[in-house]
């Protein structure tokens, strides 16, 4: 673990580094990711099929990439009563939670006494990239599709990548059956963020592209804006804990443990401290509850090569580096700790006080967990359900309406020299 402490003279220019470094512009990653779309843009399920066998060990055909009704139907079989009343009692938080927060049509009059407004459809036919390899997301179709339900979307197109047998975690399956997945596909990386984009003989393409996933999905997501829309840049998973001497050691150590699991490699986790001895306290206990931890392989990678321990002077001081660092995941371990979050502006989602741990909403608090990483907080706001909806401007103007108009119109047009934008507004007067 890489410790760093205020006193350090290079204290600054090693958070800065930290702030810096970010898989989603690594430029490696993007060069792979670029040739996988280019291949599936020209070779369609070909080259799903190729990629598939490459990087999943799965021989597919093309009849063999959807999902079929009886595997969900068998899926669903399999379902046992501990998995249907989790996936029930987290499905209502967040469905619950999306109503909140749709958007509704509004309208006003103007001082022209024109109608304008703002009308909100939900996007027709959506794609969402569930995350599969070491740890298949299962939460992650309820923190997506369900959202796109909720908005109303017609087809919800679901990707996800498949054992070498072919198969698709039942327990993802009937997550998403029950999320409101109306195709599902057995597809998953880079390859699959392209045939959403461009379609396929077999998979229609969407509008607009949802979900986390590693290092080349999230590239490859940001390579197909343009002939696609996408919701954010969600990829590896980041948690960042800032504490003071009040936090419980043990709490902040299981929580830094919980996210480094994942197994991407490209994990990232911060401890941002006031206080020496709670910082050495936080690095003992991560030895010590690391030796009973399953995935101790993937976890030690992570606490490697992007784990780092920070000894900050003061409060103010950490809350600047952590708005500087933007992280996916912030929990705030101090004295009033909802005020402390009020000056705290880029995270993707904020968990306030001892008994909130970031798990809580990976799973069933009810906010999306797909945030976004790699310093794109500092721009993107995590998913949302409004983000299924696409806004409409709206403006009706009757006749005296149009008469009151025209006089600015006019003078508009003559200013710049769009003789003809005046004359189409005139020509009704």
């Amino acid at each position: 673990m890489n410790v760093i402490r205020h006193s350090d003279p290079d204290f600054a220019a090693r958070c800065s580094a930290l702030a810096a470094a970010s898989s989603l512009f690594n430029p490696e990653i993007e060069t792979a990711a670029r040739r996988i779309l280019e291949s599936v843009r020209s070779g369609g399920d070909a080259a799903l099929i190729k990629y598939t066998a490459k990087f999943d060990g799965a021989k597919l055909t093309a009849g063999h990439l959807a999902v079929t009704r009886s595997e969900l139907m068998a899926a669903s079989l399999k379902a046992d009563p501990e998995l249907r009343t989790a996936v029930a009692e987290a499905d209502g938080n967040i469905a619950r939670f999306a109503r909140r927060s749709r958007r509704k049509a509004w309208q006003i009059r103007n001082s022209h006494g024109a109608l304008v407004g703002e009308k909100f459809d939900p996007f027709q036919r959506v794609g969402v990239y569930i995350p599969g390899g070491t740890a298949p997301l299962v939460s992650t179709a309820l923190m997506t599709a369900s959202l796109a339900r909720v908005a109303g979307c017609s087809e919800i197109v679901v990707c996800t990548p498949c054992g070498k047998d072919g198969s698709v975690n039942p327990a993802l399956l009937y997550a998403a059956r029950i999320a409101g997945a109306t195709e599902i596909y057995r597809v998953g990386g880079a390859q699959a963020i392209g045939a959403m984009a461009f379609g396929t003989q077999t998979i229609r393409r969407v509008q607009k592209i949802f979900g986390p996933g590693n290092a080349y999905v999230v590239a490859a997501k940001r390579l197909v804006v343009g002939h696609v829309a996408i919701d954010l840049l969600p990829g590896p998973s980041e948690v960042l804990v800032l504490a003071d001497d009040t936090a419980n050691p043990r709490h902040a150590a299981a929580d830094i443990l919980a996210q480094a699991e994942h197994g991407s490699g490209h994990e990232r986790v911060w401890l941002v401290t006031t206080s020496a001895n709670f910082l050495s306290a936080v690095e003992q206990e991560i030895g010590v509850q690391i030796k009973t931890c399953e995935r101790k392989e993937y976890i030690a990678k992570v606490l490697e090569n992007g784990t780092s321990l920070i000894l900050v002077k003061s409060l103010e001081q950490g809350v600047e580096l952590t708005n500087a660092l933007a992280p996916e995941h912030c929990e705030v371990m101090t004295r009033n700790a909802r005020k402390v979050s009020e000056k705290i502006v880029t995270a993707g989602a904020l968990f306030l006080g001892p008994w909130s741990p970031t798990v809580l909403g990976d799973y069933v608090a009810g906010p999306s967990h797909t945030l976004p990483t790699g310093g794109a907080g500092v721009s993107f706001p995590g998913l949302s359900v409004d983000q299924f909806q696409r806004r409409t401007s709206v403006v009706e103007y009757s006749r005296s309406g149009l008469k009151k108009a025209l006089p600015a119109v006019k003078t508009f047009a003559k200013m710049e020299g769009l003789d003809a934008h005046g004359a189409s507004a005139e020509i009704r007067g």
